[in-house]
C-alpha cells in the first residue's frame, strides 16, 4: 500500500477530531473505525475525479452508515472537492455539510443517507442502472453493523444475490458497538459472513485497519463474477484515538476543546 494513503488516512482522523470539535456534536466512534476503508477507496481503488464528478463512468460510493459523515466529508476534502476548511462548518446551519450527507448540497456524495437500512437498496438501484446502460462502474456500500439489524438490508442482499449483482461490493464496518451498546447484547449480527453468503453473496472477513488487506479484498471482488461481495471489516470503534476506542460512549458525543487537543496530541497532529 501507498504511503500517502496511510498519510490520508491519518489526515482523515485529524480532520475528523477537528471538525466534531467544532460542531460540539457528531459521531466520532463509528467514524473514526471506517476511516481506513474510505481512505483506500477513495486514494487506491475508486474510479473517481472531483474535477468531473458526473462521469457517468465513475465507482460510486454509499455512505449507509450515514451518521459517520466525519469521515467521509474528511475523505471528499482530502480528495479535493471542496476545500478542507469547509470541514469546521460541520453541524451549522449555513454550511453544506450535516449532520448526515445530503446528495443536493455535498460535492462528491451520491447519496442522502442517514435513515439507516436503505443505503444497500440504494447501491443496488444504482448498480443495476449501471448494466443497463453498459457501464462498469462499481458501486460501494458501507454498511454498519447495528445497521444490519435493519429488515430492508436483507431484503437488498436477497435482491443483490438474485440478480447476480457483481458490481456491488458491500463492506461492513464491524466494530462491535452501537448507540445502546455491544451489538451481541442489543441483538446479535453474528455471523455476518453466512447470513450474506445465504443470500448468493461472495464473502470474506478481513482487518478493517490494514491497508493492504482492504485493498487486496477489493480486487478478489472484482474479480468474482456472477455475485455480489460482502466484506465484513473487523474494526475498532474509535480507532486511533486511545479514549475512545472500543468504548461506546463514543458513539455519538463529540470531544470537548480538552479531549480533542488530547486527540490530536496522539495523532501527531500538535
Amino acid at each position: 500500500m501507498r504511503q500517502d494513503v496511510r498519510d490520508v488516512a491519518k489526515q482523515m482522523r485529524v480532520d475528523i477530531i477537528r471538525m466534531l470539535a467544532a460542531a460540539g456534536s457528531g459521531h466520532p466512534g463509528g467514524s473514526l473505525s471506517a476511516t481506513d476503508i474510505l481512505a483506500v477507496l477513495y486514494f487506491d481503488k475508486m474510479n473517481i475525479d472531483p474535477s468531473n464528478p458526473e462521469d457517468p463512468d465513475r465507482d460510486r460510493l454509499v455512505l449507509a452508515k450515514g451518521h459517520a459523515a466525519p469521515a467521509l466529508y474528511a475523505a471528499l476534502a482530502e480528495k479535493g472537492f471542496f476545500p478542507r476548511e469547509d470541514l469546521l462548518g460541520l453541524r451549522k446551519s449555513d454550511s453544506h455539510l450535516q449532520g448526515h450527507p445530503n446528495m443536493q448540497t455535498t460535492p462528491g456524495v451520491e447519496m442522502s443517507t442517514g435513515s439507516l437500512g436503505q443505503g444497500l437498496s440504494v447501491a443496488n438501484g444504482m448498480a443495476l442502472a449501471g448494466r443497463l446502460d453498459g457501464r462498469d462502474y462499481y458501486v460501494y456500500c458501507l454498511l454498519g453493523d447495528g445497521e444490519i439489524q435493519e429488515g430492508q438490508v436483507w431484503e437488498a442482499a436477497m435482491s443483490a444475490g438474485h440478480y447476480g449483482l457483481d458490481h456491488v461490493i458491500a463492506f461492513v464496518d464491524h466494530n462491535h458497538l452501537q448507540i445502546d451498546g455491544n451489538n451481541d447484547e442489543v441483538m446479535t449480527v453474528n455471523p455476518i459472513d453466512e447470513k450474506f453468503r445465504a443470500f448468493g453473496w461472495h464473502t470474506l472477513t478481513i482487518d478493517g485497519h490494514d491497508y493492504e488487506a482492504i485493498a487486496d479484498a477489493v480486487e478478489q471482488a472484482k474479480a468474482t463474477k456472477g455475485k455480489p461481495t460482502v466484506i465484513v471489516a473487523e474494526t475498532i470503534k474509535g480507532k486511533g484515538v486511545s479514549f475512545m476506542e472500543n468504548q461506546v460512549g463514543w458513539h455519538g458525543v463529540a470531544p470537548t476543546a480538552e479531549q480533542a487537543q488530547e486527540a490530536l496530541e496522539e495523532l501527531g497532529a500538535l
